[in-house]
């Protein structure tokens, strides 16, 4: 049976009628044990050493720390890009730790919004056509996701670059695509990987003031950064060094 869509305008959910896999759980996240290893033998390099993390929905979490702290694995591993060598993950209330690759993959496309540094734009397509990849992978019908990717660009202030290639448009612009793809599936959580890295000061004001706001619609947000200043609106600092949470304020 295949999947029916629909989508609310005015509230700007992306709704499915039906699913084929349905995760419930009234918690969003909680780390136990985590570690994680590379290497073998005698290169054994141990990067996460027994991290114990629990998010609550709603959340605006900074993970800081050092270069090699750990907090960018720390990150993948939450986002489902990685596993942990040890420990288990618990997000949305299923324990993902040992869960199939393809369960993996429905859970980052239908749960999880991923902001990177680099913005991770595909250039060869138009700034529209990215934001409606994430759509065309759940099988969501093309009039429906080029709707939602127009009306999330025109919330963002893009609706005029619809049509443009991503490498013809400035950082700023770039990141706020990003975002927008990010929205696609109306994801419950959002993984920024130091979204303001490569922007100017302007720019890293607006994207922070759009992450806050989207803090502020209900989204559980989990971000890396190494600026401080980046966590003024977020409700949770937490300090990673050598593998271990070393503060949590």
């Amino acid at each position: 049976m295949e999947d029916e869509w629909t989508y609310d305008l005015l509230g700007m959910k992306l709704i499915k009628k039906r699913k084929v896999r349905v995760i419930t759980g009234n918690g969003i996240m909680e780390l136990s044990g985590i570690e994680k290893v590379y290497g073998s033998g005698e290169n054994l390099v141990a990067i996460l050493k027994g991290i114990d993390l629990c998010i609550k929905k709603g959340e605006f979490v900074a993970l800081m720390g050092p270069s090699g702290s750990g907090k960018s694995t720390l990150l993948n591993i939450i986002g489902c890009l990685d596993r942990p060598t040890k420990g288990r993950l618990l997000l949305f209330s299923r324990d993902v730790s040992m869960v199939a690759e393809d369960e993996l993959a429905a859970i980052r496309r239908d749960k999880l919004g991923f902001i990177f540094q680099s913005f991770n734009l595909i250039g060869r397509i138009s700034v529209q056509k990215n934001v409606e990849m994430p759509m065309a992978l759940a099988g969501v019908p093309g009039e429906i996701r080029r709707e939602r990717a127009i009306e999330l660009l025109r919330r963002l202030g893009l609706e005029h670059r619809t049509k443009f290639s991503p490498i013809d448009i400035s950082g700023g612009e770039r990141q706020r695509v990003a975002i927008a793809r990010a929205l696609a599936n109306d994801p419950e959580m959002i993984i920024a990987d130091e979204p303001t890295g490569n922007l100017d000061l302007k720019n890293s004001i607006e994207v922070m003031n759009i992450l806050k706001e989207l803090n502020q619609e209900g989204r559980t947000i989990i971000m890396v950064t190494h600026n401080p200043e980046t966590t003024e609106n977020c409700s949770r600092v937490v300090r990673l060094r050598d593998g271990r949470i070393m503060e949590d304020t």
